[in-house]
């Protein structure tokens, strides 16, 4: 099965306040369904449960909802060294309460929303997501392995018990431990708007409207997102890149089932660390999160070290999609287009669908 034939995702977003109380009696459910339910419930899990303006505070509450609105599933994805993380480390998020409805069991939802659940680590900047889960719990082991999650039997000793042996697994997000990539703050748009603004300029010729269009930084991460590229240790913006938000596009070249991205930059003092590489690399990590089949994009011929980098990272030109645009003065250019399959586009990764009632 490959992404463009896989089923419709389900919407996915943040939970509201009036949901509260059917979200925390959908995870009563699921978890009674599943191979802990015979187990005494204390006090302090079914607050938990309960609490979920606490886990919101904490991180974000994810829910998926039908068409008509009605809650089907919900994730928990908390930041490390809050009240309800246990097993993340500083600079890591948790997953926990991954819970889908019992009824509605095999709609591939479980894996929607640990794929949104990676997402929103994503956008954080967390160094990895990590989660437990208990040794019955087969079904939900099957989908983090499939998902990529790998064992970190350091871990298990902590949160196991004697009636639960406890199995941890985590999901590296960043790629260099000198670099975070993460969602831009509202406060650093126009800093990004003069980097991006500035990177384009070395190679490209701008006429008004495509330099003011690259500048509208703060407008874009109204629809779209503007990823950042920092220094770990300064905190020093070194890049950005933009993309849509799942379900969307940024451009009109990108088709069902593909990514695509714009606006990629480089700060002048950045340059020669590998920083754009390190941004598509991003974009291709973010096309594996979302279980997209390709990663696509345009370019402008003058923009020569651009596409280095595109051929050398394994992106090949679609000819068929290239088109001569007209600037305002009248002069054109060939729109160059690329694309590069994703890593993710295999049947180990857009498989059978998630059965997971519980995590």
């Amino acid at each position: 099965m490959n992404a463009s034939s896989r089923r419709p995702l389900p919407e996915i977003r943040h939970i509201l306040p009036h949901e509260s109380t059917v979200e925390a009696e959908l995870i009563e459910r699921a978890f009674a369904a599943g191979p802990y339910g015979h187990l005494p419930k204390s006090a302090e899990r079914r607050y938990f449960e309960r609490d979920t303006a606490g886990r919101a505070a904490s991180g974000a509450v994810l829910v998926s909802v039908d068409d008509d609105g009605r809650v089907t599933g919900t994730a928990s994805v908390l930041r490390a060294a809050t009240p309800y993380s246990r097993v993340a480390v500083p600079g890591e998020a948790e997953i926990r309460l991954l819970a889908v409805d019992p009824a509605t069991q095999g709609a591939g939802l479980g894996e929607a929303l640990m794929r949104a659940s990676l997402e929103a680590a994503l956008e954080w900047g967390a160094d990895a997501l990590v989660l437990d889960t208990g040794a019955a719990n087969t079904r939900a082991q099957a989908l983090y392995e499939r998902l990529g999650f790998d064992r970190v039997p350091a871990r298990e000793a902590a949160v196991s018990s004697v009636e639960v042996e406890a199995l941890v697994y985590r999901y590296a997000l960043q790629q260099r431990d000198d670099v975070r990539v993460r969602l831009m703050r509202d406060d650093e748009a126009e800093f990004v708007s003069e980097l991006v603004e500035s990177a384009y300029a070395v190679d490209f010729t701008l006429t008004d409207d495509y330099r003011a269009s690259i500048a509208a930084v703060g407008e874009r991460a109204r629809d779209h997102q503007v990823w950042v590229a920092t220094d770990a240790a300064s905190g020093a913006l070194l890049g950005t890149v933009s993309t849509p938000r799942p379900g969307g596009a940024i451009s009109p070249l990108a088709r069902g089932g593909e990514l695509d991205f714009r606006f990629l930059g480089v700060a002048a003092e950045a340059r020669r660390r590998g920083i754009g590489a390190l941004l598509v690399d991003h974009v291709l990590l973010l096309g594996r999160l979302r279980g997209v089949r390709r990663v696509v994009l345009n370019t402008g011929p003058e923009m020569v070290s651009a596409q280095r980098l595109y051929d050398r990272l394994g992106f090949e030109r679609l000819h068929e999609r290239e088109y001569h645009f007209t600037r305002s003065d009248g002069s054109s250019f060939l729109m160059l287009a690329y694309g590069r399959e994703s890593d993710d586009a295999t049947d180990a990764a857009t498989g059978a669908a998630s059965k997971t009632s519980a995590a």
